[in-house]
């Protein structure tokens, strides 16, 4: 019998570090050779971690809710004999059913943990609070933290008021931040924006039983008008604008991990009814995890799906622009010198002024308005 322990795999793609979201395994299970022993969310996924060996959990170096640095031990194996620990598994692979990617899992021999800086009672303080004991200088003899460091460290200087809750910038929630920070950082975007009459593409939706989603059409007319206004499926780097030959279409989704942006690739080769097929199987990909993200060449954000009419939503960096569709209201309307009751969408399209002037980003967000005012005679043309 021998005690094998491994560390977090390297995950790819530059990650450093993970967060444990659950273990699928516990002290005392037997575990096989390529069985799934936790799931961890990187900025990318949710990842499920193999076992490279055969026997029975020992232990489990890790908290749920904990982030775990590539190359920290996290679980020890009783088996009968060492065994190599190589195990052939591709990361980034799924199957048809969508479910969560593998690892490929890293043995190692892991060195003693560090003793606890901390009782149990005050461990449990900090979980319970939400506080990161490694943040925390302890004031107890030999650096220990005692449950006055953890109190302290739960009440906000700044207003003196006790803080509630404390969420880690990390995972997704850290990706999306550092993301949304670089791109406000290195843009200077500016927006601009139209009332659109969508009666028209209301009514088409509704004679098409069963036919594509709004979301879809609009997706279409993008696409579209990229061919027209191709800098603005661009990306600014070292001193030159790069302009892609076909489209990645962004779809910005709100999931209980946040707002991420899956990507339909090649959008420019699909009809609309290609498109709503895509987009509804990122979408649903992207919340349960097991979407692949990053790579869009530019990004559609319908907010409108929250309640809204308009907003200046922040660049996908480093892409060069973002439309944005509010929620679809009857409104009166000025048609022929008469007022009727039309279907009024707002559109706005926020864009990197280094890319483009402000005659370009107009003529494209007009170019989109007039597909959906007149979609029967735009679709014809496409």
């Amino acid at each position: 019998m021998s005690r094998q322990t491994f560390a977090l795999p390297d995950l790819g793609e530059g990650l450093s570090e993970a967060q444990l979201v659950r273990w699928l395994v516990g002290p005392g299970d037997s575990v096989a050779v390529d069985a799934p022993v936790a799931e961890v969310e990187t900025a990318k996924a949710i990842v499920e971690i193999p076992s490279p060996y055969a026997g029975v959990v020992a232990e489990l170096h890790g908290d749920e809710g904990a982030t775990i640095a590539v190359g920290a031990p996290l679980i020890s194996i009783t088996t009968e004999s060492a065994g190599s620990g190589n195990v052939l598994i591709g990361y980034g692979t799924s199957t048809s059913h969508g479910r969560r990617r593998r690892a490929r899992a890293t043995a190692v021999v892991a060195a003693p943990l560090s003793s606890p800086v901390s009782s149990p009672v005050v461990r449990k303080l900090a979980k319970d609070k939400g506080i990161d004991l490694a943040v925390i200088r302890g004031t107890g003899p030999g650096g220990l933290i005692t449950r006055t460091d953890v109190e302290h460290a739960s009440t906000d200087p700044r207003t003196g008021l006790r803080v509630a809750v404390r969420i880690p910038l990390r995972g997704v929630r850290g990706a999306i931040a550092a993301a949304l920070s670089r791109s406000r950082a290195e843009i200077p975007e500016a927006t601009t924006w139209v009332d659109v009459d969508a009666t028209e593409l209301v009514r088409l939706r509704a004679e098409l039983s069963g036919g594509p989603g709004l979301l879809a059409f609009v997706a279409r007319f993008v696409v579209a008008g990229l061919a027209r206004y191709p800098v603005l499926n661009s990306t600014v780097d070292c001193g030159e604008i790069r302009v892609f030959d076909g489209v990645n279409l962004g779809i910005a989704t709100q999931t209980d991990r946040g707002l991420v942006v899956p990507v339909v690739r090649n959008a420019h080769h699909h009809t609309a009814r290609e498109l709503d097929t895509e987009i509804r199987r990122v979408t649903v990909a992207a919340s349960d995890g097991s979407a692949g993200l990053g790579g869009g060449s530019f990004t559609l954000n319908n907010y409108g799906s929250f309640g809204v009419d308009g907003s200046a939503a922040i660049i996908n960096h480093p892409e060069v622009a973002i439309l944005g569709m509010g929620r679809i209201l009857e409104r009166p309307w000025v048609v022929n010198g008469k007022i009727r009751s039309r279907h009024i969408v707002q559109l706005s399209l926020v864009f990197d002024h280094r890319a483009c002037d402000g005659a370009t980003a107009a003529g494209f967000l007009r170019f989109v308005a007039d597909a959906i005012e007149s979609p029967a005679s735009v679709l014809a043309d496409l």
